[in-house]
């Protein structure tokens, strides 16, 4: 799930069991456990960790960005190696 889609589920969740939810403590604390491990590890990093729901939202946002762009590179690399070692290959004569 992207961090788009937990946020409008936590949204929709939270209209519908207000109750659940009372503090925004409690509010960036189910937030958090709805996000993707990796992209949570990198919110609650550092030395202060979120206490406002907006807060948990942009720093979430960028996480899931910066997460692609070292996917992408990871990626982009890996097609380089792959198409630098097809074009050292000498072709077989037939």
């Amino acid at each position: 799930m992207t961090v788009m889609e937990a946020i409008q589920k936590f949204e929709q969740l939270a209209r519908l069991c207000p109750d659940l939810v009372p503090s925004e403590t409690e509010k960036v604390r189910r937030m958090m456990k709805m996000l993707r491990t990796d992209i949570a590890k990198q919110v609650s990093a550092g030395s202060s960790p979120p206490t406002l729901v907006s807060d948990c939202i942009s720093r979430a946002i960028r996480a899931e960005y910066w997460i692609n762009q070292d996917k992408e590179a990871t990626a982009q690399f890996f097609k380089a190696k792959k198409e630098e070692k097809a074009a050292a290959k000498p072709t077989q004569p037939r």
